[in-house]
């Protein structure tokens, strides 16, 4: 071939090369990282990136903006760290609400304070007052007086308090030295009385294990020790009906509410092991009472009795009567919520209404009714904290006891506790009281708050009443009424109102305080300050670390073809050196074939050894 048709040719050919590579592919990465970083930073939106590439003649420059351009870069995302730290902690603003609206009335429960000497227990409660007497007697030399039917039937009931006696010499009340425990003989030492601590003795059911329920007042113990034996002569009365006695006409002596006089059908009636009779008013869900405005005569008015007659005194220590504000389908924890209401008092109860709304899931560790609360409700009434308290001590008094505690509602299966059956429960249960005050049992952690609730804020003023001058015909027309015949007139009767405060009540609710609307706004706020760049910028950014990942992944397989091409190959095992005789496999019935491998070798075309001509006419004419 002439050599000016083949130098025609190579050069078509190299601008059709060319051609090819200047068109557009459909994906086309850089061949370089440094291609790609100069494109990047020629092209894009973010502020200072230019400065990278127009100051390269300057090193110094290069260096500074450099240097400057990912100080920017770390410090935006460390502000970006705070604010995701923040979203992620569920932060909440307090909303407060004033709602001017008819006001539920809330639940008022009233107890007499003290426990009755019901007739069916009377015989034994006799008898554990006759053992207190002597013990009494024998730590503090104090005669206790008793009622007349005690000693009447004292003589003849001798024989039938053996078996009283002795589970209460079981848990004897006894004194011990401060910090060291020793046998009292007779139970009077010879050392100053402030030296003592007095309490019972709680064994385990092989008495290999004993221990000193001390107190530091002895009226805290003996009401402690006379209330545990009284709990267990509870607890052997197969049916609790017989302890309904209600005798709500001579305790609650009048009932008035917005003006109106309340019947039976706004109360219910409940025992109390320690506070005696009780009577919850306006716990019927069907027909509840509202007041559409404030002020005491559009409340609850009582008067109520507060004599002690046929009380036992050894359980409590104070006169009067205990009240409770609660929410309905709310159970009345009188240890918790209650108060005092004294005799020859007009006690004047104010209340404000307030409700707490919280935000569940993520922002609190609410519960909205207890059904995901690892705890079993005994009660039948809607989920609080303190129901669930309750409940778990139960469940573990169960389980660990093998009875239930009296005072809280009993399990499916389960029977109470009584020393009859359950020797040693009055160990287990003080063992595991101290656990559960230590929060050893978990209770605390286990029970959460409700994320609705509601609330009484209450305040409290008194007066005397009735007042001097007008004592003696108030009297008079109770003794008409009520068949009121109390010698002590001033300390057997008390008057309690109860009443809304104001008519708005508050509402504390809860709502997100950074929700992804503000977290979106905060970052692109820094994004702006840092580097002054919109959303379009970031996709920028990410198609820089496409382009980046990708030309990494192509020049790394570029590479690894390269060392595989260098790389000689590998003779089979067991073949010969020459490769031209191959022999066929010795299965082979056919001769031996021989390949022959021809090399051939282009020979130089010897017309370009001739001379050329110095003229275009020349070169055409040797053509």
């Amino acid at each position: 071939m002439p050599e000016g048709e083949k130098t025609r040719q190579c050069k078509q050919e190299e601008e059709h090369r060319q051609k090819e590579e200047e068109r557009e592919g459909l994906i086309e990465f850089y061949g370089s990282y440094q291609e790609l970083f100069q494109f990047f930073c020629s092209n894009t939106t973010i502020h200072g990136a230019i400065r990278l590439v127009c100051s390269k003649k300057n090193k110094m420059k290069t260096a500074f903006w450099s240097v400057l351009f990912f100080l920017t870069f770390g410090l935006m995302y460390w502000q970006f760290g705070i604010l995701y730290r923040e979203y992620f902690s569920y932060p909440v603003n307090l909303n407060l609400n004033l709602n001017s609206d008819r006001l539920t009335f809330p639940a008022v429960t009233l107890c007499t304070l003290n426990p009755y000497r019901y007739s069916a227990i009377r015989k034994k409660l006799d008898e554990l007052d006759q053992i207190t007497r002597q013990t009494l007697l024998d730590l503090y030399d104090y005669n206790m007086s008793l009622a007349r039917s005690d000693w009447s039937t004292l003589s003849t009931r001798k024989r039938s308090s053996r078996s009283l006696l002795h589970h209460v010499q079981r848990h004897p009340l006894r004194r011990q030295k401060r910090d060291n425990l020793v046998n009292l003989p007779e139970n009077s030492p010879s050392v100053d009385k402030n030296d003592w601590k007095i309490g019972f003795v709680l064994c385990s059911e092989n008495n290999k294990d004993c221990f000193h329920q001390a107190y530091s007042s002895g009226v805290d113990a003996v009401r402690e020790w006379y209330s545990f034996h009284y709990i267990n002569i509870l607890a052997q009365m197969p049916d609790a009906k017989a302890l309904d006695e209600s005798d709500f006409e001579n305790f609650i002596y009048a009932c008035r509410f917005n003006e109106a006089t309340c019947d039976k059908a706004n109360y219910t009636h409940f025992h109390h092991p320690l506070y005696g009779n009780c009577y919850t008013f306006n716990d019927n869900s069907s027909s509840l009472w509202t007041s559409s405005l404030p002020g005491i005569n559009n409340g609850l008015s009582l008067v109520v009795r507060t004599e002690q007659n046929d009380f036992i005194p050894l359980l409590s220590t104070v006169t009067g009567a205990r009240v409770m504000v609660h929410d309905q389908n709310e159970p009345a924890f009188m240890d918790d919520g209650g108060f005092n209401v004294r005799p020859g008092i007009e006690t004047s109860i104010s209340m404000r209404k307030e409700m707490t709304v919280r935000l569940g899931g993520s922002y609190s560790d609410c519960t909205e009714d207890g059904s995901d609360v690892p705890v079993q409700n005994l009660y039948s009434s809607r989920y609080t904290e303190q129901v669930c308290i309750r409940s778990c001590f139960q469940l573990n008094m169960v389980k660990r006891c093998g009875c239930a505690y009296y005072f809280y509602p009993l399990p499916a299966g389960a029977e109470y506790c009584d020393y009859t059956k359950h020797v040693a429960w009055g160990y287990c249960y003080y063992k595991l009281l101290a656990e559960f005050k230590a929060d050893v049992l978990g209770c605390f952690h286990k029970c959460r708050k409700p994320c609705k609730m509601t609330e009484y804020q209450l305040s409290a003023g008194y007066s005397r009443w009735p007042s001097a001058v007008s004592e003696d015909w108030v009297f008079y027309m109770l003794s008409q009424q009520n068949k009121y015949n109390i010698t002590s007139k001033r300390n057997g009767v008390a008057k309690v109102n109860i009443f809304f405060e104001e008519w708005n009540y508050k509402t504390n609710g809860e709502s997100p305080a950074f929700t992804v609307v503000t977290l979106l706004s905060q970052l692109g706020n820094q994004w702006s300050l840092w580097f002054g760049s919109s959303v379009l910028s970031v996709m920028e950014l990410a198609e820089l670390i496409l382009d980046f990942i990708a030309i990494t992944f192509i020049l790394a397989l570029r590479w690894f073809r390269s060392r595989q091409q260098l790389s000689p190959p590998q003779p089979p095992p067991n073949s010969h050196d020459n490769t031209a005789f191959q022999d066929e496999g010795p299965g082979l019935s056919a001769p031996h074939r021989f390949t022959v491998e021809a090399v051939v070798t282009m020979l130089p075309s010897y017309n370009s050894l001739e001379p050329r001509g110095l003229s275009r006419d020349g070169e055409v004419g040797h053509e």
